[in-house]
């Protein structure tokens, strides 16, 4: 009796206050006022950090801090077989990600191992890329999904040499003073203009061997694999939320 008592409760309190108001004004918001942003040419937000315009890989380092050996050339940034992933040089948190990306024309291999690549949001959670079309291999590993955990809603692929394009929305988990996650991180993904990950809730990182991890961590840098396959990338900005 005493939690339906309590439920109702709040449930009459509202119906009591809203029963008073009768002037809409009262529930408009005018303070503060959100802020107007503008868009250039390539739709990259004004108040985005652009991490890759196809000038140079200045934002980017391979692990050991050396400058990146992956080849820049034509507006592109390509995957360089051998040479490491590659890793903002500054660390983020909650964000929006815009990564444009090309499998190769020329198809090597099959399943995994074609057009294989991935965007790693603080170095730990995967969004797979990977040449899925026409292409089946394990259904939580193919492209847009969040490796190993959780596959797309729908398979958006374009063809090989096309360009892909993923809008990832990505919120951080949060983690006490003892080291204990206190609230899951999210990832939804857009795939060419596609929802294929809606709010998904990370179970924690991401790992090729074994179930996921839960380590206590803050901000991060943004991961670009190499994967040993060619992949193409172009138009990359981040906007921290």
């Amino acid at each position: 009796m005493k939690s339906i008592v309590c439920s109702i409760v709040p449930l009459l309190f509202a119906a009591t206050i809203n029963a008073q108001i009768t002037d809409p004004v009262a529930t408009e918001v005018w303070e503060p006022e959100p802020r107007h942003i503008t868009f250039n040419e390539d739709e990259v937000p004004s108040d985005a950090i652009v991490l890759f315009d196809g000038t140079n890989a200045d934002a980017w380092q391979h692990g050991d801090g050396s400058a990146v050996k992956w080849n820049v050339s034509d507006g592109t940034m390509t995957v360089v077989r051998g040479t490491g992933p590659i890793f903002t040089k500054e660390n983020f948190g909650d964000c929006q990600l815009h990564v444009e990306w090309s499998a190769p024309t020329e198809i090597v291999g099959e399943g995994q191992g074609r057009g294989n690549s991935g965007v790693f949001l603080q170095n730990k959670y995967e969004v797979q890329v990977l040449d899925s079309y026409n292409n089946r291999t394990y259904s939580n590993g193919q492209a847009g999904s969040i490796y190993k955990q959780s596959m797309p809603l729908v398979n958006a692929m374009k063809a090989p040499g096309e360009w892909q394009k993923y809008d990832i929305i990505f919120k951080a988990p949060r983690f006490n003073a003892d080291g204990i996650k206190v609230a899951s991180g999210t990832i939804t993904v857009l795939h060419n203009g596609v929802v294929i990950q809606n709010h998904y809730e990370l179970k924690g990182t991401t790992p090729f061997i074994g179930l996921p991890q839960n380590p206590a961590h803050g901000d991060g840098p943004i991961q670009l694999q190499d994967h040993g396959n060619p992949v193409k990338y172009r138009n990359i900005w981040i906007r921290e939320l």
